[in-house]
This record gives C-alpha cells, structure tokens and sequence, in this order.
C-alpha cells in the first residue's frame, strides 16, 4: 500500500491557525523563538499585535499564557514538543492544569522523525507528560488534514489541551478531510482477527501492517487513535471483545503513551492480549528519519510481527 505525501503537520497547523486567527480576534499566540519551525509564523506575519514571542524562556512562556487565558483570551502556545513538555512542566502543572486554563499548548517536532537534529530536540516523552496533566486533553493527529480539524477541535474546546506535531511530510490519510471528534477514534478498517490502534506517523504503517496480514490471511481492524487523552474507550472495549488481540502503534516511548492508556482500559474491562509497537527504553540517535523509525522498530513490518505475537497468546 503506498500513500501520497501530505504536507507536514506543523504545516497543517498553522495554517488552521491563521484561519482561526482571522474568524476569532479573541485568539492570541506565543513561541518560544522557533515560529519559523512550529509555523506559528504564518499568524504572526497576518497578526503581529496577537502575536509574542518570548525566546528561549518556555516557563515564561506558558506562565504568561496562562495570565492570557485568565484574562479571557483563547491562548496558542506553541514550541518544539520536548521544550515546551519537559522544559515548563512545572509551568504547564500548575499555573494551566491546575486552573483548568484555556491555553491550547503545542508541540512540534515531535517523535524521532525530526531526524539529524537528534535526541535533545527529539520529543518521545511528551504525550505522557500531556496525560499526566488533570484536566488535559491530549491529541495526535495523522496527517495534514486531521490536523486541521484537531486544531479547529482545540480552538473550541474550554479548558487545556496538547497536540504533538511533526516536522516531515506525512502520508495523506484522510484525502478530503476527516471526521473528527475529540475522544472518538476513527475506524479505517473493519477486521475481526486484531485490531491495529495506532496515531500520528504510525497510522499509515497501519494500514501497511493490515495490508500484508490480509494477505495471509487474517483481517485486521485499524483504529486511528488520534485522542490520547480521554481515549475512546468504547472503541478499545470493542476492539478487545470483537477482536480478541490488540497492537498498539506509537512514535514515543512505550512507557506512558498511547499503548499504555490502552492497556489500563483493556486490563479494566476486557482483559486481552495487548503487544506495542513504540520506542523502547531508550533515547534515539542522529540520523535519517526512516533510517531512524527501521532502527527503533517503527515499521509495518514491526507492526505485522507484533499483531502474529499477539494472536497467538489469544485464549
């Protein structure tokens, strides 16, 4: 199965935010000096009075987005995901969390798929961060067009959210749009022998995944899990009753992802086997980004492997 190439979601998200800058006068952007990488630049060259960038300072940042939102404004912050995550966790804990504050944080350049700049820009612990933050909603779309409908998702939403977005072109999922509902995975294919849950760059090796297995025989369900954070758990329930075996596909740590949010609601509810496709215990080395996702387990093949693994443990 081969896909065509969208535009990278950084991309996607800012245009969707230049047009909601354009609907909304109550939106208001901060960056941490990367506006040319998070795209944020594209409101900021439409919008300079709505627009403020604070360096290198990511707490100050997050600490003056939440001042923003207290006073009424609807916030976009925006850095690399492992700044914005790591660097102003504790800002992010208790001046938006803990207030329950409208600032709608994101964070490109996440994943290993940024390549040659290596692990210390490299944002592989950042969806767990976002999950560990009460009253967060956390998103990771699959390609441009998802994107621009989570972005316009956020924009809505009352309260603090988190997207990861990625620096490469990502394979078109969605041709002319997507449905989107913040909490609802969307089903990509019907099977009944696993199901393949999988987000962001994952979801293409996916349907990948769930080509090669059909072809041997065996009927993959994939779920595009593009809400972490509240996952759909009705999905995830069915999923483990109908099919009976999971796998879950992720570009961030095994620890505290996706993959783990699945497992906690089928060990709850319907106890299946569970495998994850996802970076180990490790931080990444340089390299070039398919270079990388073969090196770290990021393939359909990985993908494949794990889903046979999981069917044979199927009671």
């Amino acid at each position: 199965m081969e896909f065509r190439l969208g535009k990278p979601t950084r991309n996607a998200f800012g245009e969707a935010l230049l047009e909601l800058g354009r609907e909304n006068p109550n939106i208001v952007v901060v960056d941490g000096d990367v506006n040319n990488s998070t795209r944020t630049e594209y409101f900021a060259q439409e919008f300079p009075e709505r627009f403020f960038n604070f360096g290198i300072a990511e707490s100050n940042l997050v600490g003056v987005a939440s001042g923003l939102a207290a006073s009424g404004k609807t916030v976009f912050a925006a850095s690399f995901a492992c700044f914005i995550m790591c660097n102003a966790f504790d800002q992010l804990r208790m001046s938006v969390a803990f207030p329950n504050l409208n600032v709608k944080v994101v964070g490109s350049h996440s994943g290993i798929s940024i390549g040659e700049d290596g692990p210390s820009q490299m944002g592989v612990e950042d969806v767990a961060l976002a999950c560990a933050l009460p009253n967060f909603v956390v998103l990771v779309p699959a390609d441009e067009h998802e994107t621009r409908a989570a972005t316009r998702a956020m924009a809505r939403h009352v309260g603090p959210v988190y997207m990861r977005t990625g620096r490469p072109k990502f394979p078109l999922i969605y041709e002319k749009g997507c449905p989107f509902t913040t909490g609802v995975a969307n089903l990509l294919r019907a099977g009944d022998d696993v199901t393949l849950i999988a987000n962001g760059l994952m979801v293409s090796r996916a349907l990948q995944a769930a080509e090669t297995l059909a072809q041997e025989g065996i009927e993959a369900r994939v779920l595009d899990m593009h809400t972490v954070k509240p996952i759909d758990r009705e999905a995830v329930i069915a999923a483990a009753r109908e099919t009976g075996a999971i796998v879950t596909a992720e570009e961030h740590l095994a620890a505290g992802g996706m993959g783990s949010q699945v497992a906690r609601v089928v060990a709850e509810n319907y106890p299946v086997p569970v495998k994850m496709v996802a970076i180990e215990d490790t931080y990444a080395q340089s390299g070039k980004p398919e270079e990388l996702l073969e090196e770290y387990g990021l393939t359909a093949e990985h993908i494949v492997v794990r889903a046979k693994e999981a069917i044979s443990l199927k009671g």
